[in-house]
Protein backbone atom coordinates (compact mmCIF):
# COMPACT_ATOMS: atom_id res chain seq x y z
CA UNK A 1 0.00 0.00 0.00
CA UNK A 2 2.74 2.26 1.05
CA UNK A 3 4.46 1.53 -2.42
CA UNK A 4 1.57 2.28 -4.30
CA UNK A 5 0.72 5.72 -2.51
CA UNK A 6 4.55 6.69 -3.12
CA UNK A 7 4.40 5.45 -6.93
CA UNK A 8 1.25 7.82 -7.04
CA UNK A 9 3.05 10.61 -5.70
CA UNK A 10 5.85 10.39 -8.11
CA UNK A 11 3.79 10.07 -10.83
CA UNK A 12 1.74 13.74 -10.03
CA UNK A 13 4.84 15.66 -9.09
CA UNK A 14 6.37 13.88 -12.60
CA UNK A 15 3.07 15.42 -14.11
CA UNK A 16 3.46 18.88 -12.80
CA UNK A 17 7.40 18.86 -14.08
CA UNK A 18 5.87 19.16 -17.42
CA UNK A 19 4.12 22.77 -18.64
CA UNK A 20 0.56 22.80 -18.55
CA UNK A 21 -1.42 22.74 -21.45
CA UNK A 22 -4.31 25.72 -20.10
CA UNK A 23 -2.74 27.96 -17.46
CA UNK A 24 -6.14 29.82 -15.02
CA UNK A 25 -5.59 31.88 -12.52
CA UNK A 26 -7.67 34.42 -10.86
CA UNK A 27 -10.96 34.41 -8.64
CA UNK A 28 -11.36 32.00 -5.89
CA UNK A 29 -15.57 32.34 -6.34
CA UNK A 30 -14.60 30.35 -9.91
CA UNK A 31 -11.49 28.53 -9.18
CA UNK A 32 -12.73 26.94 -5.99
CA UNK A 33 -15.41 24.72 -8.20
CA UNK A 34 -17.28 26.29 -10.62
CA UNK A 35 -13.81 26.51 -12.79
CA UNK A 36 -12.95 22.53 -12.12
CA UNK A 37 -16.15 21.74 -12.94
CA UNK A 38 -15.94 23.59 -16.04
CA UNK A 39 -12.72 22.48 -17.01
CA UNK A 40 -13.80 18.62 -16.73
CA UNK A 41 -16.84 18.97 -18.67
CA UNK A 42 -15.20 20.66 -21.32
CA UNK A 43 -12.73 17.93 -21.62
CA UNK A 44 -15.46 14.90 -21.53
CA UNK A 45 -16.76 16.84 -24.19
CA UNK A 46 -13.67 17.35 -26.52
CA UNK A 47 -13.68 13.10 -26.22
CA UNK A 48 -10.72 12.86 -23.32
CA UNK A 49 -11.48 9.89 -20.79
CA UNK A 50 -9.82 9.13 -17.21
CA UNK A 51 -10.56 12.81 -16.28
CA UNK A 52 -9.35 13.45 -12.97
CA UNK A 53 -7.75 16.00 -10.58
CA UNK A 54 -4.48 15.23 -9.71
CA UNK A 55 -2.92 15.96 -6.28
CA UNK A 56 -1.15 20.06 -6.09
CA UNK A 57 -0.33 22.37 -3.81
CA UNK A 58 -0.18 25.01 -2.39
CA UNK A 59 -3.89 25.32 -1.19
CA UNK A 60 -6.34 26.57 -3.43
CA UNK A 61 -4.86 24.95 -6.56
CA UNK A 62 -6.03 22.66 -8.98
CA UNK A 63 -4.45 20.00 -11.43
CA UNK A 64 -7.29 18.47 -13.53
CA UNK A 65 -5.89 15.64 -16.12
CA UNK A 66 -7.32 13.97 -19.40
CA UNK A 67 -6.29 11.26 -21.85
CA UNK A 68 -7.02 11.95 -25.54
CA UNK A 69 -8.16 9.19 -27.51
CA UNK A 70 -3.81 9.00 -28.68
CA UNK A 71 -2.75 8.19 -25.11
CA UNK A 72 -1.83 11.64 -24.79
CA UNK A 73 -2.43 13.41 -21.62
CA UNK A 74 -3.76 17.01 -21.64
CA UNK A 75 -3.43 18.85 -18.26
CA UNK A 76 -5.19 22.42 -16.94
CA UNK A 77 -3.61 24.06 -13.94
CA UNK A 78 -6.45 26.33 -11.93
CA UNK A 79 -4.88 28.55 -9.05
CA UNK A 80 -7.45 30.63 -7.32
CA UNK A 81 -6.66 33.09 -5.10
CA UNK A 82 -8.19 35.97 -5.97
CA UNK A 83 -9.01 37.63 -9.46
CA UNK A 84 -5.65 40.47 -8.84
CA UNK A 85 -3.63 37.80 -8.65
CA UNK A 86 -4.91 36.95 -12.30
CA UNK A 87 -4.20 39.74 -14.10
CA UNK A 88 -0.85 39.90 -12.14
CA UNK A 89 -0.32 36.20 -13.33
CA UNK A 90 -1.21 36.89 -16.99
CA UNK A 91 1.10 40.07 -16.78
CA UNK A 92 3.93 37.73 -15.78
CA UNK A 93 3.62 35.20 -18.43
CA UNK A 94 2.04 33.02 -15.67
CA UNK A 95 -1.89 32.10 -17.14
CA UNK A 96 -3.37 31.47 -20.52
CA UNK A 97 -6.81 32.38 -19.08
CA UNK A 98 -8.28 34.89 -16.16
CA UNK A 99 -10.71 33.79 -14.18
CA UNK A 100 -12.12 37.10 -12.36
CA UNK A 101 -15.23 37.93 -10.00
CA UNK A 102 -15.19 41.58 -10.67
CA UNK A 103 -14.33 43.79 -14.44
CA UNK A 104 -10.93 44.15 -15.06
CA UNK A 105 -9.10 47.71 -14.06
CA UNK A 106 -8.42 50.49 -16.01
CA UNK A 107 -4.77 50.19 -14.91
CA UNK A 108 -4.68 46.31 -15.54
CA UNK A 109 -6.23 47.40 -18.83
CA UNK A 110 -3.56 49.47 -19.43
CA UNK A 111 -0.70 47.14 -18.55
CA UNK A 112 -2.00 44.26 -20.36
CA UNK A 113 -2.37 46.70 -23.38
CA UNK A 114 0.31 44.93 -24.87
CA UNK A 115 -1.85 41.82 -25.50
CA UNK A 116 -4.57 43.41 -27.16
CA UNK A 117 -7.88 45.33 -25.52
CA UNK A 118 -9.50 42.33 -22.75
CA UNK A 119 -12.57 44.82 -23.22
CA UNK A 120 -13.36 44.05 -26.44
CA UNK A 121 -16.36 41.76 -26.59
CA UNK A 122 -14.37 38.54 -27.74
CA UNK A 123 -11.42 39.12 -24.58
CA UNK A 124 -14.11 40.05 -22.11
CA UNK A 125 -16.43 36.97 -21.44
CA UNK A 126 -19.22 37.15 -18.93
CA UNK A 127 -19.63 33.15 -17.60
CA UNK A 128 -22.16 33.41 -15.04
CA UNK A 129 -24.33 36.06 -12.98
CA UNK A 130 -23.30 36.05 -8.90
CA UNK A 131 -24.57 37.55 -6.12
CA UNK A 132 -22.67 39.28 -3.15
CA UNK A 133 -25.30 37.73 -0.25
CA UNK A 134 -24.62 39.45 3.00
CA UNK A 135 -25.04 36.91 5.89
CA UNK A 136 -25.89 36.38 9.73
CA UNK A 137 -25.95 33.60 11.96
CA UNK A 138 -28.94 31.96 11.23
CA UNK A 139 -30.18 33.39 14.72
CA UNK A 140 -30.20 36.56 14.01
CA UNK A 141 -33.84 37.98 14.06
CA UNK A 142 -32.36 41.02 11.48
CA UNK A 143 -33.79 40.52 7.96
CA UNK A 144 -32.83 43.86 5.76
CA UNK A 145 -30.66 46.36 5.79
CA UNK A 146 -29.83 48.96 3.35
CA UNK A 147 -26.63 49.63 1.80
CA UNK A 148 -25.41 52.45 3.53
CA UNK A 149 -26.42 50.69 6.73
CA UNK A 150 -24.18 47.89 5.19
CA UNK A 151 -20.88 50.90 4.35
CA UNK A 152 -21.42 51.53 8.09
CA UNK A 153 -21.42 48.33 9.48
CA UNK A 154 -18.32 47.57 7.49
CA UNK A 155 -16.47 50.35 8.22
CA UNK A 156 -16.76 50.32 11.96
CA UNK A 157 -19.22 53.29 12.46
CA UNK A 158 -22.28 51.01 13.50
CA UNK A 159 -20.34 48.53 16.01
CA UNK A 160 -23.46 46.65 17.49
CA UNK A 161 -26.54 45.22 17.01
CA UNK A 162 -28.39 47.17 19.29
CA UNK A 163 -27.85 50.26 16.98
CA UNK A 164 -29.78 48.26 14.16
CA UNK A 165 -32.74 47.34 16.63
CA UNK A 166 -31.19 43.53 16.55
CA UNK A 167 -29.99 41.08 18.92
CA UNK A 168 -27.64 42.86 21.61
CA UNK A 169 -23.43 42.78 21.67
CA UNK A 170 -20.59 44.25 19.09
CA UNK A 171 -20.75 42.86 15.47
CA UNK A 172 -18.25 40.73 14.21
CA UNK A 173 -16.46 41.31 11.05
CA UNK A 174 -16.15 38.76 8.31
CA UNK A 175 -14.51 39.85 5.07
CA UNK A 176 -13.13 38.40 1.98
CA UNK A 177 -8.95 39.05 1.47
CA UNK A 178 -7.52 41.83 -0.08
CA UNK A 179 -6.56 39.86 -3.42
CA UNK A 180 -10.51 38.78 -3.34
CA UNK A 181 -12.73 39.88 -6.54
CA UNK A 182 -15.55 39.71 -4.13
CA UNK A 183 -13.68 42.15 -1.66
CA UNK A 184 -13.50 44.32 -4.44
CA UNK A 185 -16.55 44.31 -5.54
CA UNK A 186 -18.58 44.70 -2.21
CA UNK A 187 -15.67 47.66 -1.73
CA UNK A 188 -16.78 49.19 -5.18
CA UNK A 189 -20.89 48.86 -4.34
CA UNK A 190 -21.07 49.17 -0.70
CA UNK A 191 -18.13 50.80 1.05
CA UNK A 192 -17.45 53.90 -1.52
CA UNK A 193 -20.36 55.27 -0.15
CA UNK A 194 -18.61 56.98 2.73
CA UNK A 195 -15.74 56.57 2.05
CA UNK A 196 -14.13 54.84 4.36
CA UNK A 197 -11.99 51.99 4.94
CA UNK A 198 -12.83 48.54 5.71
CA UNK A 199 -12.62 48.19 9.97
CA UNK A 200 -9.39 46.74 11.00
CA UNK A 201 -11.65 44.75 13.23
CA UNK A 202 -12.45 42.41 9.86
CA UNK A 203 -11.16 39.46 10.01
CA UNK A 204 -10.01 38.07 6.62
CA UNK A 205 -10.52 35.08 4.85
CA UNK A 206 -9.15 33.97 1.29
CA UNK A 207 -11.20 31.08 1.49
CA UNK A 208 -15.07 31.36 0.53
CA UNK A 209 -16.31 28.21 2.99
CA UNK A 210 -14.23 29.19 5.35
CA UNK A 211 -15.80 32.54 5.94
CA UNK A 212 -19.39 31.44 5.65
CA UNK A 213 -18.77 28.93 8.17
CA UNK A 214 -17.55 30.93 10.94
CA UNK A 215 -20.35 33.36 10.19
CA UNK A 216 -22.69 30.73 10.82
CA UNK A 217 -21.06 29.56 14.02
CA UNK A 218 -21.12 32.88 15.53
CA UNK A 219 -24.10 34.53 17.05
CA UNK A 220 -22.80 38.28 16.41
CA UNK A 221 -21.03 38.12 12.84
CA UNK A 222 -21.80 39.25 9.46
CA UNK A 223 -20.19 38.81 6.37
CA UNK A 224 -20.64 39.16 2.66
CA UNK A 225 -19.96 36.04 -0.10
CA UNK A 226 -20.75 34.72 -3.17
CA UNK A 227 -24.23 33.03 -4.04
CA UNK A 228 -23.19 29.44 -3.71
CA UNK A 229 -21.08 29.64 -0.20
CA UNK A 230 -24.16 30.88 1.77
CA UNK A 231 -24.36 27.18 2.84
CA UNK A 232 -25.51 27.35 6.76
CA UNK A 233 -25.85 31.45 7.03
CA UNK A 234 -28.71 33.39 6.96
CA UNK A 235 -28.79 35.71 3.77
CA UNK A 236 -30.80 39.00 4.47
CA UNK A 237 -32.81 41.63 1.91
CA UNK A 238 -31.14 44.63 0.06
CA UNK A 239 -32.40 47.83 -0.15
CA UNK A 240 -30.29 50.32 -2.56
CA UNK A 241 -31.39 53.73 -2.36
CA UNK A 242 -35.73 53.96 -3.44
CA UNK A 243 -35.30 50.15 -4.54
CA UNK A 244 -37.68 47.54 -3.28
CA UNK A 245 -36.19 45.03 -0.67
CA UNK A 246 -34.18 42.29 -2.43
CA UNK A 247 -33.03 39.03 -1.30
CA UNK A 248 -30.57 37.34 -3.02
CA UNK A 249 -32.91 35.28 -5.78
CA UNK A 250 -32.35 33.80 -8.75
CA UNK A 251 -34.93 35.61 -10.90
CA UNK A 252 -33.54 38.84 -9.40
CA UNK A 253 -29.47 38.29 -9.75
CA UNK A 254 -30.18 36.88 -13.42
CA UNK A 255 -31.67 40.53 -14.03
CA UNK A 256 -29.12 42.19 -12.17
CA UNK A 257 -31.82 44.18 -10.21
CA UNK A 258 -30.48 42.80 -6.76
CA UNK A 259 -28.83 45.67 -5.32
CA UNK A 260 -25.31 43.45 -4.84
CA UNK A 261 -25.61 41.49 -7.70
CA UNK A 262 -22.44 40.79 -10.04
CA UNK A 263 -20.83 39.49 -13.01
CA UNK A 264 -18.20 36.41 -13.05
CA UNK A 265 -15.94 36.60 -16.07
CA UNK A 266 -13.39 35.06 -18.03
CA UNK A 267 -10.93 36.73 -19.74
CA UNK A 268 -8.92 35.73 -22.78
CA UNK A 269 -6.02 37.80 -24.73
CA UNK A 270 -7.27 38.41 -28.12
CA UNK A 271 -4.24 37.20 -29.73
CA UNK A 272 -3.91 33.97 -27.48
CA UNK A 273 -3.33 31.09 -29.83
CA UNK A 274 -4.16 28.74 -27.17
CA UNK A 275 -6.88 26.10 -28.46
CA UNK A 276 -7.80 24.90 -24.69
CA UNK A 277 -8.21 28.22 -23.64
CA UNK A 278 -10.70 29.06 -26.93
CA UNK A 279 -12.06 25.43 -26.64
CA UNK A 280 -13.25 26.06 -23.21
CA UNK A 281 -14.86 29.85 -23.59
CA UNK A 282 -17.16 28.47 -26.56
CA UNK A 283 -18.22 25.47 -23.96
CA UNK A 284 -19.00 27.65 -20.98
CA UNK A 285 -20.87 29.79 -23.26
CA UNK A 286 -23.34 26.68 -24.43
CA UNK A 287 -26.42 25.45 -23.33
CA UNK A 288 -24.49 22.78 -21.53
CA UNK A 289 -21.70 25.12 -20.33
CA UNK A 290 -24.39 27.61 -18.28
CA UNK A 291 -26.37 24.52 -16.76
CA UNK A 292 -22.41 23.62 -15.13
CA UNK A 293 -22.69 27.41 -13.69
CA UNK A 294 -26.47 26.52 -12.38
CA UNK A 295 -25.18 22.98 -10.61
CA UNK A 296 -22.75 24.90 -8.69
CA UNK A 297 -24.85 27.21 -7.48
CA UNK A 298 -24.34 30.47 -9.61
CA UNK A 299 -26.72 31.95 -11.96
CA UNK A 300 -27.40 30.70 -15.42
CA UNK A 301 -27.71 33.28 -18.22
CA UNK A 302 -30.08 31.02 -20.04
CA UNK A 303 -33.24 32.70 -20.56
CA UNK A 304 -36.56 31.99 -19.22
CA UNK A 305 -39.70 33.29 -19.20
CA UNK A 306 -41.53 34.71 -15.57
CA UNK A 307 -44.58 36.18 -14.01
CA UNK A 308 -44.14 38.85 -12.41
CA UNK A 309 -46.78 40.24 -9.03
CA UNK A 310 -47.78 43.77 -9.53
CA UNK A 311 -47.19 45.97 -7.15
CA UNK A 312 -47.96 49.53 -5.38
CA UNK A 313 -44.45 51.26 -6.34
CA UNK A 314 -45.27 49.90 -10.45
CA UNK A 315 -46.86 52.24 -12.68
CA UNK A 316 -50.33 50.96 -13.33
CA UNK A 317 -50.22 50.15 -17.04
CA UNK A 318 -46.60 48.90 -16.21
CA UNK A 319 -49.09 46.71 -13.92
CA UNK A 320 -51.35 45.55 -16.50
CA UNK A 321 -48.06 44.39 -17.93
CA UNK A 322 -47.59 41.83 -15.24
CA UNK A 323 -51.02 40.15 -16.09
CA UNK A 324 -51.26 39.86 -19.90
CA UNK A 325 -47.46 39.17 -19.99
CA UNK A 326 -43.75 37.65 -18.75
CA UNK A 327 -40.77 39.09 -18.04
CA UNK A 328 -37.71 37.32 -19.56
CA UNK A 329 -34.62 36.87 -17.21
CA UNK A 330 -32.35 39.26 -19.01
CA UNK A 331 -31.96 43.15 -18.54
CA UNK A 332 -30.24 44.70 -21.52
CA UNK A 333 -27.46 47.21 -19.99
CA UNK A 334 -25.12 49.54 -21.52
CA UNK A 335 -21.08 50.93 -21.14
CA UNK A 336 -20.59 53.42 -19.00
CA UNK A 337 -21.24 56.86 -20.80
CA UNK A 338 -22.72 55.32 -23.89
CA UNK A 339 -25.49 54.07 -26.09
CA UNK A 340 -24.13 51.20 -26.96
CA UNK A 341 -24.88 47.97 -25.78
CA UNK A 342 -21.90 46.36 -22.95
CA UNK A 343 -20.97 42.96 -23.78
CA UNK A 344 -23.01 41.02 -21.46
CA UNK A 345 -26.07 42.59 -23.80
CA UNK A 346 -24.48 41.34 -26.86
CA UNK A 347 -24.44 38.20 -25.58
CA UNK A 348 -27.93 37.80 -24.43
CA UNK A 349 -29.18 39.14 -27.99
CA UNK A 350 -28.08 35.90 -29.14
CA UNK A 351 -29.84 33.91 -26.66
CA UNK A 352 -32.89 36.17 -26.70
CA UNK A 353 -33.44 35.57 -30.11
CA UNK A 354 -32.96 31.83 -30.07
CA UNK A 355 -35.64 31.88 -27.10
CA UNK A 356 -38.03 34.07 -29.32
CA UNK A 357 -37.35 31.82 -32.49
CA UNK A 358 -38.05 28.69 -30.25
CA UNK A 359 -40.89 29.55 -28.75
CA UNK A 360 -42.65 31.19 -31.82
CA UNK A 361 -42.36 34.61 -30.32
CA UNK A 362 -40.90 36.62 -33.78
CA UNK A 363 -44.19 38.60 -34.57
CA UNK A 364 -45.71 40.86 -32.07
CA UNK A 365 -45.15 38.67 -28.91
CA UNK A 366 -42.70 40.89 -27.29
CA UNK A 367 -42.75 44.58 -25.82
CA UNK A 368 -39.33 46.58 -24.61
CA UNK A 369 -39.11 48.36 -21.74
CA UNK A 370 -36.85 50.61 -20.74
CA UNK A 371 -35.62 52.43 -17.65
CA UNK A 372 -32.99 55.21 -16.89
CA UNK A 373 -31.68 57.52 -13.91
CA UNK A 374 -33.28 60.57 -12.19
CA UNK A 375 -32.88 63.54 -14.49
CA UNK A 376 -33.45 67.40 -13.92
CA UNK A 377 -36.36 67.00 -16.13
CA UNK A 378 -38.84 64.18 -16.18
CA UNK A 379 -39.32 64.01 -19.50
CA UNK A 380 -36.05 63.84 -20.79
CA UNK A 381 -35.46 60.83 -18.46
CA UNK A 382 -38.48 59.14 -20.33
CA UNK A 383 -37.41 60.07 -23.74
CA UNK A 384 -33.66 58.37 -23.24
CA UNK A 385 -35.31 55.16 -21.46
CA UNK A 386 -37.00 54.58 -24.83
CA UNK A 387 -34.71 55.20 -26.84
CA UNK A 388 -32.13 52.57 -24.93
CA UNK A 389 -35.48 50.20 -26.07
CA UNK A 390 -34.97 51.42 -29.09
CA UNK A 391 -31.17 50.72 -29.69
CA UNK A 392 -32.05 47.13 -28.54
CA UNK A 393 -35.19 46.80 -30.95
CA UNK A 394 -32.47 47.74 -34.14
CA UNK A 395 -30.44 44.79 -32.94
CA UNK A 396 -33.66 42.07 -32.44
CA UNK A 397 -34.73 43.28 -35.57
CA UNK A 398 -31.56 41.92 -37.20
CA UNK A 399 -32.60 38.50 -35.62
CA UNK A 400 -36.31 38.90 -37.78
CA UNK A 401 -37.96 40.16 -34.44
CA UNK A 402 -41.21 42.06 -34.76
CA UNK A 403 -42.02 44.03 -31.84
CA UNK A 404 -45.49 44.74 -30.10
CA UNK A 405 -44.50 47.84 -28.55
CA UNK A 406 -41.65 49.78 -26.98
CA UNK A 407 -42.36 51.78 -23.84
CA UNK A 408 -40.04 54.20 -21.62
CA UNK A 409 -40.48 54.89 -18.03
CA UNK A 410 -37.77 57.20 -17.51
CA UNK A 411 -36.51 56.84 -13.46
CA UNK A 412 -39.27 55.01 -12.23
CA UNK A 413 -38.71 51.56 -10.55
CA UNK A 414 -35.18 52.21 -9.72
CA UNK A 415 -33.29 48.92 -8.68
CA UNK A 416 -30.70 51.16 -7.79
CA UNK A 417 -29.38 54.42 -5.93
CA UNK A 418 -28.72 57.11 -8.43
CA UNK A 419 -25.58 58.74 -5.80
CA UNK A 420 -23.35 56.34 -7.39
CA UNK A 421 -21.84 55.34 -11.13
CA UNK A 422 -22.63 51.98 -10.89
CA UNK A 423 -26.08 52.57 -9.32
CA UNK A 424 -27.31 54.83 -12.73
CA UNK A 425 -26.01 51.97 -15.12
CA UNK A 426 -27.73 49.83 -13.55
CA UNK A 427 -31.04 51.68 -13.56
CA UNK A 428 -30.37 52.29 -17.22
CA UNK A 429 -32.05 48.87 -18.33
CA UNK A 430 -33.86 47.58 -20.75
CA UNK A 431 -36.63 44.33 -19.67
CA UNK A 432 -38.08 42.21 -22.45
CA UNK A 433 -41.58 41.05 -21.83
CA UNK A 434 -43.38 38.08 -23.89
CA UNK A 435 -47.38 37.50 -24.34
Amino acid sequence: MLRFMSLTLLWAITSLAIAADLRIQGSNTIGANLGPALVKAMLAQQGLHDIHSVPASPPNEHSIVGTDASGQQVRVDVAAHGSGTGFAALKAGKADLIASSRPIKDRELVELEALGDLKSPDAEQIIAIDGLAIILHPGNPLNQLNTEQLAQIFSGQISTWEALGGITGPIHLYARDEQSGTWEIFKELVLSRTGNPLSHNAQRFESSEQLSDAVSNDPQGIGFIGLPYIRGAKPVAIVDGLSQPMLPLNSLIASEDYPLSRRLYFYLPPATSNPWARALISFTQSAQGQAIVAQNGFVAQSVQATSVTPGAHMPRDYQTLTTQAQRLSVNFRFEEGSASLDNKARQDLLRVADYLKANGKLDRQVTLVGFGDAKDDPERAQLLSKLRAMAVRRELVKSAVVLREIRGYGAQMPVAANTEDEGRIKNRRVEVWVY
